[in-house]
């Protein structure tokens, strides 16, 4: 190791490797392509250090990050996931964290780490027989997509287009998709899930007055 060369020797060292060495992929230029093409992130760490035995006991700690975005999951797959792992997963980041120590070493860790992935990944996309009975009361979040206010922004906009054209072509998908709409949607969606605030009430009006066209 370098540990205990000087400066001027370890550039000395550096210069004759790099005769050795290649160009860093032009793919993996930025952190977003690397984390693309290599989503799972290995954490471990080495210690130097004086001591009766060579091996550090915290070196045979594993932690393992991956964005939920980066894994292929449906909608119940997904919340399921995050249902199943905890406070794992951090929200604001997208990532779940597990972390082994309980082998003695480290490679142990590490496949105990990807096993504990696999089924937690499989687990998620399982349905059981109980959750086909699952209610809108059942639920600890607010979903649109089939609720009251998802009819009522449907029969609102056909009663407005009418009531100025006469009669209404539009089908539930085309309202749905209208850009007003979703604006609206989310609006729902996060005063439902997120609670009531100042910021979150002016956004449902607006969403409001544009649906209507009262800006």
């Amino acid at each position: 190791n370098f540990l205990h060369l000087t400066p001027p020797a370890v550039r000395r060292h550096c210069a004759v490797l790099r005769q050795f060495c290649t160009d860093w992929p032009v793919a993996l230029a930025t952190d977003a392509a690397c984390e693309a093409h290599f989503p799972l992130e290995v954490v471990t760490t080495d210690y130097v250090h004086s001591g009766p035995s060579l091996r550090h006991p915290d070196a045979r700690i594993v932690t393992i990050k991956v964005k939920l975005s980066q894994l292929e999951l449906d909608d119940h797959a997904r919340k399921k996931l995050i249902k199943l792992v905890g406070d794992r997963y951090d929200k604001e980041t997208d990532v779940l964290t597990i972390a082994a120590d309980r082998c003695p070493h480290r490679k142990q860790n590490y496949d105990y780490t990807r096993y504990l992935l696999t089924v937690l990944y499989l687990e998620s996309w399982n349905t059981e027989p109980w959750e086909a009975g699952i209610t809108p009361a059942d639920r600890d979040e607010f979903l649109f997509e089939g609720s009251a206010s998802e009819q009522n922004v449907v029969t609102t906009i056909k009663a407005i287009q009418e009531a100025e054209k006469g009669v209404s072509h539009a089908t539930q998908e085309d309202i749905l998709q209208n850009a007003d709409v979703q604006q609206y949607r989310e609006a729902v969606v996060t005063q439902k899930n997120e609670g009531e605030s100042s910021e979150h009430v002016q956004g449902y009006k607006d969403s409001v007055k544009r649906l209507l066209g009262l800006n």
